[in-house]
């Protein structure tokens, strides 16, 4: 693909980098005497170790649309997940109905707002998931018992029924040497707001698909954010092609050192549907590890798709390795994909850090690789997309997942005009 961008920092285990900052898409280096502020008010400033987190709704202003964060949103299409009248109202709809599969070892309960392991490292982070908090009364709690290892899936089904505004809340707790795969599939029509938790425990190894399958007419605005124990691994794989407009932040923190996180990315956005994730890595823990792949794939009028990648590197951390990478392929005229990677550095001392971005169509020389073989140019178009596609399927590591996701995909590739 055409239009790449791409700045590697990468020399062997000690990298020296002078404070230095330049903005948009190239990296950010702050001076490594950065560090977060100690004071306790929210605040908005473009640094994410500045960014506001809070419980408290009023905290975050109504919306216009000229914030940073929400520029590339269409406010008009949230259908009033961001409470855009002010802080007395609440999103009031039936959320989606939970439904988990049956492990030995795994304990599935449904709690009131009150109970304390809920909120209990994450804080929401914009104004949605500060609406979604204030507006939840019971949570689904899943807790994986330590050194539990399952063979099959944990399947979390997620399905709605309604497109009145509506609020939801999922905590996961992994407990210590447990290794678990986590699927959620969201299907169905649903208006809502979600707050998802992993507490990942010391030496755990958890594997989560997120699927979002949903039905046209769905505006799906959720936060996925996950704690990290010591010496955990954390793969969170993000699958979506369904709703009108899904917004998914998810959020990687390390609570311990040796902490290791690969997250992944599949959008394929079609006419008119919005396609939104932000993800976000915060190392604030010593020698500590995370790669980030997304690929978009858009085709049709108005089809679009936002990717935003923050890494922030504290300035009390030594041994971090972190990369990024965002690539998204155009399919026919009409369709806008945007990619903003930012690596901010508040660190003089790195193990590798880098980033990567892309938008463009196909590639000439593949194409004339499979032509000079004797394969039609439409077929030779739908197999790159085809190829472009796989590299995260296969990421998923669950073979029926794997599968059924390829699926989709295939449907998605058939449909292609090319």
């Amino acid at each position: 693909m055409a239009n790449t961008d791409a700045t590697t920092l990468d020399d062997g285990p000690a990298l020296l980098i002078p404070g230095m900052g330049e903005e948009g898409e190239t990296l950010v280096v702050k001076q490594a005497a950065g560090q977060q502020s100690e004071t306790e008010e929210v605040k908005f400033g473009t640094s994410r170790a500045d960014r506001a987190t809070s419980f408290n709704l009023a905290d975050f202003p109504v919306l216009t649309g000229e914030e940073e964060d929400w520029r590339f949103t269409p406010l008009h299409r949230l259908a009033g997940l961001h409470l855009p009248d002010g802080d007395d109202a609440l999103l009031t709809g039936v959320e989606p109905k939970v439904s988990v599969t049956e492990h030995e070892g795994v304990t599935i309960e449904t709690v009131g707002r009150d109970d304390t392991r809920l909120g209990s490292f994450m804080v929401p982070d914009d104004r949605t998931s500060a609406a979604a908090w204030a507006s939840f009364t019971e949570a689904t709690v899943i807790t994986v018992a330590d050194n539990l290892e399952i063979d099959s899936p944990i399947t979390v089904s997620v399905e709605g029924n309604s497109t009145d505004p509506a609020a939801q809340h999922i905590y996961v707790a992994v407990g210590a040497n447990a290794h678990v795969n986590l699927v959620i599939n969201q299907t169905g029509k649903a208006t809502v707001s979600q707050n998802i938790e992993f507490a990942v425990g010391e030496g755990a190894n958890v594997n989560v698909t997120s699927i979002q399958a949903w039905d046209d007419e769905t505006v799906h605005v959720g936060s996925q954010q996950a704690s990290l124990g010591k010496d955990s691994t954390f793969k969170h794989v993000v699958i979506t092609y369904g709703g009108s407009l899904v917004r998914l932040t998810p959020i990687t923190r390390f609570a311990g050192e040796g902490a290791t996180t690969n997250m992944y990315g599949l959008y394929f956005a079609d006419a008119g549907q919005h396609l939104e994730h932000r993800i976000f890595i915060d190392h604030s823990t010593n020698n500590c590890t995370s790669d980030a792949l997304y690929k978009g794939a858009l085709q049709g009028k108005g089809a679009r798709t936002v990717w935003v990648g923050d890494v922030l590197i504290r300035g009390n951390t030594s041994g971090t390795d972190s990369y990024e990478k965002n690539e998204n392929l155009l399919l026919s005229e009409g369709a806008q994909a945007d990619s903003i990677p930012n690596l901010e550095i508040e660190t003089g001392i790195i193990d590798s850090g880098g980033h990567a971005s892309s938008v463009g169509r196909f590639d000439e020389q593949q194409l004339f690789y499979l032509m000079a073989r004797g394969i039609p140019e439409p077929l030779a178009r739908k197999l790159i997309v085809r190829g472009f596609l796989n590299e995260i399927i296969q990421k998923i590591g669950i073979e029926e997942v794997e599968t059924a996701v390829t699926e989709v995909m295939e449907d998605e590739i058939a449909d292609l005009e090319l």
